[in-house]
């Protein structure tokens, strides 16, 4: 008999589709009204099940609605997405998703995930140029050599920069880009490409799960929550310490094992084929770390640069980061004289590298319109929120953080479900004598500890980038998912408390 394996990344995604397709027949339809801001007509506008009611744009009108929201957030563009509206939910008729909205839902899926899916198409081609011009390996050779004995330092390094990008402005998505360029510097410094992934995942999701003044999770959220975002930010600020330490030590105390013994990775069996499809050239030492090389790493590490400047400090988005890319491609062929139809092939195949991660993230998005079709997330937020009720302060919080963490397999998006589920389920701080705060750190700590595992976040596409299986990484990581768990409940706690 042959030895079953793990599906792959699609086929668990279409298991997922079909899972929350059958869901949609057996729990009920229902939805909050939504309140939005048109600033065309300066009105607040309430959105219910078949009618549309204007309200003045005014503290009275939001009072009246019990949106503890401050007027100033939605003026001011803060609140840019429509908000739930407490006391408002209704059951609706019965939105079934049968088989033609099964098989459409990777389809539809990937249109409304063109943005992200185009952003690794290009990031793919970019790629592609700049390994075959030589410089990736060039590179890695003179890394290697000023890394000789302190390769932990590389583990420290990229861990701790992706989660400042994290709790700074949300670096999640971009992160796509930086494994073709990290995964041959871990391999070349001895560790496996368990070691990267979890670098550079777990360095992302760490400072995500503990934002600090990320403007698409804490900042949209305690709006929504009608505080302050400072507010609360010293138990974050604590929590993120914390937790960066446990990842580093984690992911070194894994990373020093496989470095003095390959056989104990968990991937020692792709060893062979993932260092093929990293390590592209045979003969690195022949390349001659020119003039030329060096310009084309400085062009390649200053698309880097500038992306993360335009997504922090000029509201950058998708289309911006992938015209970075596609002009950086373009002017690195130019360098490299590859010459028009060689840059042509080169960067196809390069894209065509990526096309099953972008299949990945279209087939995650999917899942979720299947969700939004069925009308089942409102639901399961409505029955959620009333969970809490009779808690005491520290089992409210933890309760909080798991019934996110349950939310966020139906909603991945951070400011989708802040903007969503905060106006209901930030009052409830109030009846059990907690600041609001502890909801909005309730919510990005169940959301970032899920985040680790969640089938539709980014897990999947990552683990795409390196050709690493789920079954895999679930062995890596649910050890320290334990420990965080544990950590994050003893603070969370603690601070609801003091």
């Amino acid at each position: 008999m042959k030895k079953l394996s793990f599906p792959a990344a699609h086929t668990v995604l279409l298991i997922i589709a079909a899972l929350v397709a059958a869901m949609t027949w057996l729990i009920p339809a229902g939805q909050y009204d939504r309140l939005a801001l048109d600033k065309e007509k300066n009105v607040f506008v309430q959105t219910g099940i078949d009618e549309q009611i204007s309200y003045p744009v005014t503290h009275e009108s939001l009072d009246k609605l019990g949106i503890k929201i401050p007027l100033e957030k939605f003026t001011g563009g803060d609140i840019w997405k429509p908000v739930g509206i407490p006391n408002t939910y209704h059951q609706l008729e019965p939105s079934p998703q049968g088989i033609k909205a099964l098989v459409q839902s990777p389809l539809r899926g990937i249109m409304e995930g063109i943005d992200v899916i185009l952003f690794v198409i290009i990031i793919g081609g970019f790629i592609g140029v700049v390994n075959h011009s030589g410089a990736f390996d060039a590179g890695m050779n003179w890394l290697a050599a000023k890394l000789k004995g302190r390769e932990s330092i590389l583990i420290i390094l990229i861990t701790g920069l992706i989660a400042i990008g994290g709790t700074t402005f949300g670096l999640a998505e971009e992160t796509i880009a930086f494994y073709p360029i990290l995964v041959p510097i871990f391999l070349v410094a001895g560790y496996d490409a368990m070691v990267a992934l979890a670098a550079i995942y777990i360095g992302s999701s760490i400072g995500s799960m503990v934002s600090t003044v990320n403007p698409f999770s804490v900042i949209i959220a305690s709006d929504a929550a009608g505080i302050n975002w400072t507010t609360g930010i010293y138990g974050r600020l604590i929590l993120l310490v914390l937790g960066v330490i446990l990842c580093l030590w984690y992911i070194i105390r894994y990373a020093n094992k496989v470095q003095k013994d390959p056989s104990r990775s968990l991937i020692y069996d792709q060893k062979a084929a993932i260092e093929k499809l990293f390590l592209h050239t045979a003969s690195k030492d022949a390349i001659v770390f020119n003039w030329r090389i060096r310009l084309i790493l400085l062009l390649f590490i200053t698309s880097f640069v500038v992306m993360i400047l335009g997504v922090s400090q000029l509201d950058w988005w998708f289309l911006e980061m992938t015209t970075v890319f596609f002009i950086a491609a373009i002017i690195i062929g130019v360098v490299a004289k590859l010459g028009e139809k060689k840059f042509i092939s080169v960067f196809i195949q390069g894209s065509n590298d990526l096309l099953g991660v972008a299949l990945i993230i279209g087939f995650a998005r999917g899942v979720t319109v299947l969700m939004d079709e069925g009308l089942i997330s409102d639901t399961l937020l409505f029955y959620a929120s009333g969970l809490t009720e009779g808690m005491n302060k520290g089992v409210f919080v933890n309760a909080m953080m798991f019934i996110y963490a349950g939310l966020s397999f139906f909603i991945p998006s951070s400011s989708g479900m802040a903007v969503l589920t905060m106006p209901i389920m930030a009052p409830l701080a109030d009846g059990v004598g907690v600041g609001r705060e502890m909801v909005v750190n309730a919510y990005q700590c169940g959301m970032g500890i899920f985040s680790f595992i969640n089938p539709t976040g980014l897990i999947l596409a990552s683990l795409a980038m390196v050709e690493v299986g789920f079954d895999r990484w679930m062995r890596f990581v649910m050890p320290l998912v334990g420990w965080l768990t544990v950590l994050t409940m003893l603070v969370l706690t603690i601070q609801a408390y003091i």
